[in-house]
């Protein structure tokens, strides 16, 4: 997606303009949290047209709107004004009632800006003032200096949970509910196959073949078969629900589909792609059922050396459901059922894994924060999940199925032309972050090598190594993280930065993403030798990157109201904690216990002195007394505020002697939590 963060405040100065003609242009509005508005336009690899707030008119943020252009400076800037809304994003929202004597205003809890909604008497419902209610937007004309709205309904203390979600879900474009008539199609679907069908497959079936998933999942779409062929090679295949078998073009079912885009994981809840008719029966290769598959088939030897593949459609029978746990432990004791493939799995696994760390991929290290619900869905723990030997046996082998199909693609032509193909690429790390970040690892003793792309992967990989258990560890990872460019579905292919492919795609999970979907239908016409041009694949992969941004922000949306709600029994208490990120306005700190995030602002500490922020050290340093406050840096905090309406926590300082620091062995809390350790599926 486009950049559009808000700059920082500058002077306003006389720019001279170019006199450009009165263009309009469809587009979706982003508004800033300073309430300052950029125009995304479909198919445009322009810039984001900047609307400011005099010029929005009626749009909020995320609606499909008409924009005229109404200036362009030198640096090729636009300006524009909205004319119409077009389609709105959202019309019902969450917020709290202020109650007046002939009517009430409703004010939003949303990060994005919006204004308040006037309600009329005769709308109230005599909801009592400040109640939190939904509310729905009834009117709002261009001539009007309010939106009119009416409530909906009043969210009670035992639906709060379930409203806030579904908040979130609508605030970032999908939908809960499927339409009836997308129902209707996926419903008149059945299981039972054909033998014409089975006919036209590979039939792997009396191969062993098992899944391994999270203990909680219900939509298993891959499996893993194994064969041994003589002393030194084994086949060993990657099996990937068929769902384009299902799901076909142009239907009801397949434009709901491509809408979504993706699946949405919350942590209460999982907002699919596809009904679960599809996702959890038709699809979901179960165990003792025969399935259709979509495969990768690999010869390869214990030392990941890889002599021949296939690619094709086949039918599976999964021998067996295994959890991550249950592989594990097969890892960690050697022992249980079908211990000696799953270890082998796992010794061509890590194989995979080293060469491919020796090949240029960035081995950053992967750590989730999950918490644990009560029946009701609210937060009672933590669970921090890493990933382990179990997962890495799926991922690699993912990983491998995606590079060999994308490389498969990607030798096919049309015309003597490239055939059209979702690639999932990731570019090189941002020149102007990695700039800054170099001289700050410099400082810790770590050099880079920038002479090639290589160069500054390998140079990474050997400061991670090294950096592994310092006290800097933290801190260097994250801003090398920051300093990477983001993962996007294109066809213009320029290989996989962070993975250090040269192709590579999007294949293992039709269920939950619909470039996987658009992989299959490809990758199907070619084995056919019908190979078709999509002109429209680019904008669809443009589409599938909008909404798969759009759904991570909806998960961390989701996340920070669990940590707000989860931090809200500790108002006063003390912990230690963690300097995430460092602004002018003050610093954010991660709590080393329960991984919860909050601000504290500089004014909290103007107490103690005056701060200055030094962005190349990221850093807010003390005038008089010296105190610096660094991204890395432990410190203890109190939690003063916990706003669940803004997903928001406050915290201030705490000054704390050294010897202080030692007598405290642990954190103060009201209630002690167990954590559990797990991995989500990551492929």
């Amino acid at each position: 997606m486009s950049k559009k963060h808000q700059p920082k405040p500058k002077k306003r100065t006389h720019t001279t303009t170019k006199n450009t003609a009165s263009v309009e242009l469809k587009g979706t509005l982003d508004l800033t949290r300073s309430g300052m508005g950029y125009v995304i336009i479909d198919g445009s690899k322009d810039k984001d047209i900047l609307v400011r707030q005099q010029d929005l008119g009626v749009a909020l943020s995320g609606d499909t709107v008409r924009v005229k252009i109404v200036k362009q400076s030198q640096s090729g800037r636009k300006e524009g004004r909205i004319t119409e809304v077009i389609q709105r994003k959202q019309t019902e929202f969450i917020g709290r009632l202020s109650v007046q004597e002939h009517f009430a205003f409703f004010i939003a809890a949303s990060e994005k800006p919006m204004p308040d909604i006037y309600i009329p008497k005769n709308k109230i419902k005599n909801t009592p003032d400040n109640s939190k209610v939904i509310v729905r937007l009834t009117e709002w004309e261009n001539n009007k200096k309010k939106p009119v709205g009416e409530v909906v309904s009043v969210v009670t203390e035992e639906q709060e949970n379930d409203f806030a979600m579904k908040g979130i879900i609508a605030e970032n474009g999908f939908s809960i509910e499927f339409p009836k008539e997308v129902m209707h199609e996926a419903n008149k679907l059945t299981d039972k196959i054909p033998d014409e069908e089975i006919a036209k497959r590979k039939d792997f079936r009396k191969t062993l073949t098992f899944t391994i998933d999270p203990v909680d999942a219900k939509d298993f779409d891959d499996a893993i078969s194994i064969k041994k062929l003589d002393k030194e090679w084994y086949e060993i295949g990657v099996h990937i629900a068929d769902v384009s078998h299902f799901v076909t073009p142009d239907t009801e079912l397949d434009k709901e589909a491509y809408s979504r885009a993706t699946s949405v994981y919350l942590p209460d809840r999982v907002i699919p792609m596809l009904p679960e008719h599809i996702s959890n029966v038709l699809c979901s290769l179960r165990p003792n059922e025969d399935k259709l598959t979509f495969s990768a088939v690999f010869i390869i030897n214990k030392k990941g050396k890889i002599k021949e593949h296939w690619i094709g459609k086949t039918v599976i029978h999964s021998d067996k459901r295994f959890t991550y746990e249950d592989v594990q432990q097969i890892i960690d004791t050697k022992e249980g059922l079908l211990k000696d493939d799953v270890l082998l799995l796992n010794e061509i696994a890590q194989k995979l894994r080293a060469e491919r760390f020796s090949n240029g991929a960035i081995n950053f290290s992967s750590q989730e924060v999950r918490f644990k619900l009560d029946e009701k869905g609210k937060p009672i723990g933590i669970e921090i999940k890493e990933s382990k030997p179990a997962h890495q046996l799926i991922e690699e082998l993912m990983l491998l199925a995606n590079r060999y199909v994308a490389t498969y693609a990607a030798g096919i032509k049309i015309h003597g032309k490239p055939i059209p193909f979702p690639y999932r690429i990731h570019d090189q790390p941002d020149e102007a972050k990695l700039e800054n970040f170099i001289p700050f690892a410099k400082k810790y003793g770590y050099h880079f090598d920038l002479s090639t792309p290589e160069g500054i992967a390998k140079s990474f990989n050997e400061m991670l190594e090294k950096a592994h258990g310092k006290p800097e560890q933290h801190v260097l990872e994250q801003l090398g993280i920051r300093t990477m460019a983001k993962a996007i579905y294109t066809s213009e292919n320029i290989g996989h930065y962070g993975l250090g492919f040269e192709n590579y795609c999007h294949f293992t999970s039709p269920i939950r993403r619909y470039p996987d979907v658009m992989v299959h239908r490809i990758i199907e016409d070619c084995l056919k030798n019908h190979p078709q041009v999509d002109k429209k694949l680019e904008e669809k992969c443009k589409h599938c990157s909008d909404k798969e941004r759009a759904a991570m922000d909806a998960e961390r949306a989701a996340n920070k109201y669990k940590q707000v709600e989860y931090m809200q029994q500790f108002l006063g208490d003390e912990f230690e904690g963690i300097i995430t990120g460092v602004a002018e306005f003050g610093f954010w700190v991660e709590t080393v216990e329960q991984k919860c995030e909050g601000l504290v602002s500089v004014q909290s500490l103007n107490f103690y002195d005056d701060f200055r922020y030094v962005e190349s050290d990221y850093m807010l340093a003390g005038s008089r007394s010296g105190r610096r406050f660094q991204m890395g840096d432990k410190v203890w905090i109190k939690v003063v505020a916990a706003n669940l309406d803004k997903r928001q926590l406050d915290y201030e300082w705490v000054l704390k002697s050294d010897s202080t620091k030692k007598k405290e062995k642990t954190t103060t809390t009201k209630k002690k939590k167990k954590s559990n350790v797990g991995q989500k599926k990551e492929k």
